[in-house]
């Protein structure tokens, strides 16, 4: 695509003119969420662009896992695993225990499952 159907491209997807609706503006803005709630979901997304976190992730809405475990799924060292583990927990998406000697992973709640499988579902579609 040449420049020239860019610029014809992009001028489709915005208004000709300004107008702004300003009783759409005044309803969606009572409803929006406050900007730091706004920013700590924008972090909570952040921890998805991760394509490790994420198989984690999913291998754990399946069963509880030790690092060993993960990594031997994942094909990864287990310092990898337990680095990826470490900001899962930091973030609240999984919590630990220990069982004598092997610390097992789970997820937080059900929450995380939820948003992986609707994920799947949108890129699906």
């Amino acid at each position: 695509m040449g420049k020239k159907e860019k610029i014809l491209e992009d001028s489709q997807e915005i208004c000709e003119s300004v107008v702004i609706h300003k009783e759409v503006v005044e309803n969606t803005k009572t409803k929006m969420p406050d900007d730091t709630s706004l920013n700590e979901l924008a972090d909570f997304f952040k921890i998805f662009g991760d394509s490790t976190r994420v198989r984690i992730l999913w291998a754990l809405s399946l069963n509880q896992m030790c690092v060993c475990d993960i990594a031997a799924l994942l094909n990864m060292s287990q310092s990898s695993i337990s680095h990826q583990l470490r900001v899962l927990k930091q973030n609240k998406f999984v919590k630990n225990r220990r069982d004598g000697k092997v610390v097992y992973y789970s997820l937080l709640d059900e929450h995380i499952s939820y948003i992986l499988k609707q994920g799947l579902t949108h890129i699906s579609e």
